[in-house]
């Protein structure tokens, strides 16, 4: 995930040698007691070590015994408003990058803010899901995990996601609509069922959970700690 350039790579070794000649240096003082033949002894030592360092690092860099290329993922979590979705793909964001993966997340509620002419029929939803997974194949193909919380409530919509993307990685984010409505933080099932909010999925417009997602999460009667350390373990045959 990351390539180490040659400026690092001289750097390292300018501070590893000056180290260990000051060693050498002190160690030939000792046996001989002779300034000047420690300092030469030493500089000798540094000057060979450090052109056999350098090479060294740069014929590791083209071995590819040992190393293999971690293939870049799109983790896609679907779910009920209220799930839990991005909590749990902020979570697993944070912690893809304190591993030092290179990954990007894409919200669904921030994406619509930036495209706030985005409405709620089913058209308006396909549009903004396959946007969304349009950028996700694209990150992906340049080499970037991508993180990717939606309800995107249709099957055939996210099989066309799927499609766009190399290794799609479905996860359920599966939790009961009734703990959901009780959930409700940013009050939508209440004005979803006063009939201010039109065409609310799972209220008066369908969710269609996965068939056959690669991970399924519960959220109900576990907390949110739990439900992490569970989608983490499931994430980590995937992005090992």
């Amino acid at each position: 995930m990351y390539k180490e350039d040659q400026s690092r790579s001289l750097l390292k070794m300018l501070t590893w040698r000056v180290s260990g000649t000051l060693a050498t240096v002190l160690i030939v003082l000792v046996f001989t007691h002779e300034p000047l033949v420690a300092l030469t002894v030493g500089g000798l030592e540094a000057v060979a070590k450090m052109a056999l360092y350098f090479f060294h690092e740069r014929l590791w860099d083209r071995i590819k015994f040992g190393r293999r290329r971690v293939e870049p993922v799109v983790l896609w979590f679907t779910g009920l408003s209220g799930a839990g979705k991005s909590t749990l793909a902020e979570r697993l964001h944070a912690h893809l990058v304190s591993e030092g993966y290179a990954v990007e997340l894409l919200d669904g509620d921030v994406i619509r803010s930036i495209f706030p002419s985005t409405g709620f029929a089913r058209a308006d939803r396909d549009q903004h899901v396959r946007r969304v997974g349009f950028l996700a194949s694209v990150l992906e193909k340049n080499g970037v995990t991508v993180v990717s919380a939606l309800i995107s409530p249709y099957r055939d919509t996210r099989a066309s996601v799927r499609g766009m993307c190399k290794r799609f990685v479905e996860i359920h984010v599966d939790t009961p609509l009734e703990l959901c409505e009780r959930r409700d933080v940013k009050g939508l099932y209440r004005r979803a069922r006063a009939g201010e909010i039109k065409s609310f999925t799972g209220i008066d417009d369908p969710y269609e959970p996965p068939e056959s997602p690669e991970i399924v999460v519960h959220t109900d009667d576990v907390s949110v700690d739990a439900s992490f350390a569970e989608l983490r373990a499931q994430v980590a045959r995937y992005l090992p």
